[in-house]
């Protein structure tokens, strides 16, 4: 037995509200990928973390596609808490999950060709999910164009950027099956993002859904327009890592976009 009568489902906690009031009063959101794989050592993270949040990033992500240990993610979710911004687990598997994580984007990759990521790791997951008490926001991951390392290892087959039918298709099933955060992915180091009519045809028809989008965006003026499209949330990863005066003025640009509610 699993010990059933001590698993918890927490949605709707406080790192979901956290994020809806931010959106309802008008704010675009970013939030700064870590990948544990990737980190020259635990030092320059704390370093790292501190110009973004002066900056005005709103919270972490920790996860990666390939390297990644739960040892990994709890050390970096540890030194993260300190700056007082939700840490959110970003699994590209069942090892990505820790109990030192405020939330974990619990996601199915919708169009992926193998069902270990569409539904398999999922179920593997919930249980150590549910066991660490951990808040859920459910995610439709969606793979778009290039696709990178994600789209790779998880065997998607990337909906072409031009494919913006497709991208709302998706994005309608995942909502019709009741989560509430859609992410368009492009992967990364993706040499363009998710198109910014797909994000706007997304946000346009679902306008109650949480829309994240990543992947490929490098310079301020990008971020800001896919935020204008309608991205809810903005995410950079490889970016941080490979030029971190550029992320911040990245997270600045995002944070100086308001919408009329």
């Amino acid at each position: 037995m699993l010990g059933l009568s001590a698993l918890r489902v927490k949605r709707e906690g406080r790192v979901s509200k956290y994020i809806k009031e931010k959106i309802a009063g008008g704010e675009v959101l970013h939030f700064t990928l870590i990948d544990p794989a990737k980190l020259a050592n635990p030092e320059s993270l704390e370093s790292t973390a501190e110009k973004v949040v002066a900056a005005g990033t709103d919270a972490f992500m920790i996860g990666g596609s390939l390297g990644v240990s739960e040892r990994d993610v709890d050390e970096v979710a540890s030194r993260l808490k300190k700056f007082g911004l939700p840490v959110i687990a970003f699994p590209g598997n069942v090892n990505g999950l820790s109990r030192n994580v405020d939330a974990v984007l619990f996601m199915s990759l919708l169009n992926s060709e193998d069902l270990y990521y569409v539904i398999g790791a999922q179920v593997a997951g919930a249980v150590v999910v549910a066991r660490y008490g951990l808040e859920v926001l459910p995610t439709g991951y969606i793979i778009v164009g290039y696709g990178g390392t994600a789209g790779f290892v998880g065997k998607a087959r990337p909906i072409p950027y031009e494919k913006h039918d497709v991208v709302l298709a998706y994005s309608l099933a995942a909502y019709m099956m009741g989560m509430n955060y859609i992410y368009l992915e492009a992967g990364s180091g993706a040499p363009q993002p998710v198109h910014r009519d797909s994000v706007r045809l997304v946000k346009s028809t679902l306008p109650e859904a949480v829309l994240i989008v990543g992947g490929g965006i490098r310079t301020p003026e990008v971020a800001a327009e896919i935020a204008r499209a309608g991205a809810d949330v903005i995410v950079t990863g490889n970016i941080v890592e490979d030029n971190l005066e550029k992320a911040v003025e990245i997270v600045k640009s995002v944070k100086s976009i308001r919408r009329q509610r």
